[in-house]
């Protein structure tokens, strides 16, 4: 039954294979367990709550990409767009966790509704290469500036803005943590990430810098805190129109990068170098934001790290299945995520961020034309603290550079739609 219904056979796998890249991919992206609530719960948002919504997030819209689209493909509440959610939304710009997870909701609509009609790939095609590199890597040094604050390097100072602040214990437990990461990821270990963040908890545990738990496993879960609590009608502003397009940018290339990847490893691919269920993969990925924020967490995306449950041989959805099935399985080890301290998650908000600057080999800063406007995306976003502004600064200086080439018609209609939504964003 379970060979018709994937095709293990079709695909030249088996049900053996397919738990072990199942596996290999939950651990690959276990971290977000942890990761995820440390930087939600920065807006009000209950952690223990959270905790039990990222397990149940995952889970159900990896679940849906297995069964729905038969693709070893996992999805998760992505790196950047909840640090967008929290630092950008929230905190900068004071819009309440509720109505933002209304804006997140509104965003995987849009982009349902996009991807429907076929607009979703147009719109990848419209964007200079560069600027879809400069977001990539001015996300990951934001990201990186968010993990050196949580670890206590980089503090506040009323003379320099910034500084870097006394080395203390617990910023030593975390460099630990860190080291741990680094080297497991230099022999190619699988969930190099959780296992630092693990190794950082047991010496803050062993050196009193943190409780130990009062239970191993807890049955005794809710997402009620948070869960069905977005507010749709106050996200429905023209104000919020600029959050609105930036988060559905950001998750555009984010989930279009990662999928090509995971496709092109698993051999999805037709004679034309197509991928097979591209729209289909889309739709899933908009439906799994929707829900994700229903249930309370912040954009749900495709995970790149599904291509090491690929590189295991994983063919099919059973794959994803496998994964899904251990996400729920984390729920249970709540009494041990709560103990957690962010100063040990913190080198996982570091590493990710050097993974995702790599982007930036791909920007021709020889061409001026070409790098600056690249250039500004990923400065404005670390300096401004909002991936919108950065977005909108670098778009805008995009459109100047072509203005005063004289070089209207290097820019389509659909980028100039987008141009003027940068503005929009200041103006509104």
């Amino acid at each position: 039954m379970l060979d018709k219904f994937f095709k293990f056979s079709e695909r030249n796998t088996s049900a053996a294979t397919e738990v072990i890249a199942g596996i290999t991919t939950f651990f690959a992206m276990a971290y977000i367990i942890f990761v995820n609530p440390n930087i939600l719960a920065t807006t009000g948002m209950d952690k223990t709550a959270l905790i039990t919504v990222t397990c149940l997030a995952t889970a159900l819209a990896t679940l849906l990409t297995g069964l729905c689209a038969n693709a070893p493909i996992a999805m998760a509440p992505g790196m950047g767009l909840n640090a967008f959610f929290a630092y950008s939304l929230v905190i900068t710009e004071k819009i309440s966790w509720a109505t933002a997870l209304g804006i997140v909701f509104l965003s995987g609509l849009f982009f349902f509704v996009l991807t429907v009609f076929g607009i979703r790939r147009k719109i990848v095609d419209v964007i200079p290469r560069s600027l879809i590199s400069a977001t990539s890597a001015g996300i990951g040094l934001f990201i990186t500036f968010i993990g050196l604050v949580n670890l206590g390097i980089i503090q506040k100072n009323d003379a320099t803005l910034i500084a870097a602040a006394p080395i203390s214990q617990t910023a030593l437990i975390g460099l630990a943590g860190f080291l741990v990461m680094v080297a497991l990821e230099m022999k190619r270990v699988k969930g190099a990430m959780i296992l630092g963040i693990l190794a950082a908890t047991l010496i803050a545990l062993l050196s009193g810098k943190i409780a130990w738990p009062g239970a191993l496993f807890s049955f005794d879960f809710k997402i009620s805190p948070i869960a069905f609590k977005l507010d749709i009608l106050a996200a429905l502003k023209w104000s919020f129109l600029g959050s609105i397009f930036s988060l559905m940018f950001m998750d555009l290339f984010d989930s279009i990068g990662s999928l090509v990847a995971c496709c092109h490893q698993a051999k999805f691919v037709d004679s034309k170098g197509n991928i097979r269920g591209l729209n289909r993969l889309l739709a899933l990925d908009a439906v799994a934001t929707m829900l994700g924020a229903v249930l309370g967490t912040s954009t749900t995306t495709t995970y790149i790290e599904s291509t090491t449950g690929i590189g295991q041989g994983g063919r099919t959805g059973f794959t994803s299945v496998v994964t899904a099935v251990l996400f729920l399985a984390g729920i249970l080890f709540i009494p041990i995520i709560t103990i957690v301290p962010v100063y040990a998650t913190a080198p996982a908000l570091i590493l990710v961020g050097f993974f995702m600057m790599k982007e930036i080999r791909d920007i021709d800063f020889v061409d001026i034309e070409e790098g600056f406007p690249a250039f500004v995306i990923i400065v404005m976003i670390a300096l401004s603290y909002s991936i919108a502004t950065g977005l909108a600064f670098g778009f805008l200086s995009f459109a100047i550079f072509k203005i005063l080439r004289l070089k209207f018609r290097e820019v389509s209609p659909a980028m100039w739609v987008i141009v003027a939504l940068s503005l929009l964003h200041f103006f509104l």
